[in-house]
């Protein structure tokens, strides 16, 4: 098990594998969770209108509320492959049904990785043949799964909770091409609760707002977009409100993950907007903000530019703030330093002091627009040499 990551959990009834098929060179690049049963089942995908092979199929495939095994490859995405590709993903499923003895409908394919390239189907087909014999629930099964799906991600990402007597497992990928709705993020959920499926796609959707949908890193929105629940009802029916939010516990906290491990990045950004007349201005106002490469290159660098905070607000037109009205606040708590109009008046703002706290790692901020009463909180990440290293050869 890996030093210094969340502890983990299995779930009754789930196994999983992560294994290596030949599309990357060394690295695990397929990995597949299955269920003993068929799960109440509910997905949120990207709203990109070139959407991957894997979400249309998957979209039909999820119609029915009902799952039983997802089947996830990395390296290449199956996007921008046409009908050839749609074929493919369902190849997929149907090789990974016929390996566990269940419906082809029952599979979710997902793909990540390289746009306009077509998966290497003989070794994908190879992969599903050998589901049976690498399943496993331990641990170690989770984290191969976990490793499986990395792209550019550094490290694997997951959350496990109990909630009263049943638990609650998700991994996620995803650390470019990130911003929501939702991110270049495949993020699966596992439970034994007892759930409805329409229960749990109501639940999903609000849980994807708070979390998902509240982090950006490039504000590039992915083709392959995925966030999935399967609840195989092995436990006895949960609380759903006490479920509800630590669902979301689970989501924000892989939220944050994959931000702080956005491409390149040094710092975890978590602003918030308060302040504002309209829940719909304060998170426009939060993501003018967040996405602002001149904002992120300031924190980057520790530059106390506060004047970009200014440029970020003032450009979103249809939400105009009036500088009297503005305050923006660097660091939490008591000790945090104000920037307004007031303060400048009276020079009583210490740059030095901002700039000291932005060297932080993480870094929280809040931007008051006005006398509302609404707020929004996001997370995002500073933009740095290595982000562009990676992007500008990510195919070579």
């Amino acid at each position: 098990m890996t030093k210094d990551y969340p502890p983990l959990k299995s779930v009754p009834g789930f196994s999983w594998l992560g294994i290596n098929l030949g599309i990357k060179e060394n690295a695990p690049d397929f990995g597949v969770i299955a269920s003993e049963c068929k799960c109440s089942s509910a997905g949120v995908f990207t709203r990109n209108n070139m959407p991957g092979a894997p979400i249309i199929v998957g979209r039909e495939h999820l119609q029915d509320g009902q799952l039983q095994a997802i089947a996830v490859n990395s390296k290449i995405a199956n996007v921008a492959t046409g009908q050839a590709g749609i074929e493919d993903a369902k190849n997929m499923c149907r090789w990974t049904a016929a390996a566990l003895g269940i419906a082809p409908e029952l599979v979710l394919p997902s793909s990540t990785g390289v746009i306009g390239q077509r998966l290497p189907m003989d070794k994908i087909q190879t992969g599903c043949e050998s589901i049976p014999e690498k399943l496993g629930s331990d641990p170690e099964f989770i984290e191969n799964f976990a490793r499986a799906i990395m792209t550019t991600d550094t490290h694997p990402k997951w959350h496990c909770v109990s909630i009263d007597n049943v638990t609650l497992l998700g991994v996620a990928k995803g650390a470019g091409m990130v911003e929501p709705d939702m991110a270049t993020m495949l993020s699966y959920f596992v439970t034994d609760a007892q759930m409805s499926p329409e229960l749990l796609q109501q639940m999903l959707k609000r849980v994807v707002n708070k979390s998902f949908n509240r982090l950006s890193i490039d504000s590039d929105t992915s083709t392959s977009d995925t966030v999935i629940i399967m609840a195989n009802g092995l436990a006895d029916v949960v609380d759903a409100e006490n479920f509800e939010n630590k669902f979301t516990e689970a989501a924000v906290s892989l939220a944050k993950q994959i931000t702080r491990d956005g491409e390149g990045s040094k710092k975890l950004i978590e602003l918030t907007v308060s302040g504002a007349s309209s829940q719909q201005m304060a998170l426009k106002v939060a993501k003018s903000i967040i996405n602002s490469p001149l904002v992120k290159t300031a924190i980057h660098g520790a530059d106390p530019n506060w004047g970009r905070f200014v440029m970020a607000v003032g450009k979103v037109f249809e939400y105009p703030v009036s500088l009297d009205d503005l305050s923006i606040r660097f660091g939490s708590g008591g000790h945090g330093m104000n920037v307004n109009a007031e303060n400048l008046e009276s020079k009583k703002v210490n740059l030095d002091a901002i700039s000291k706290y932005l060297q932080n790692n993480e870094i929280q901020l809040e931007v008051i627009v006005g006398n509302g009463s609404y707020a929004e909180t996001v997370w995002g990440c500073d933009l740095t040499k290595e982000y562009i290293e990676i992007n500008a050869f990510y195919t070579t």
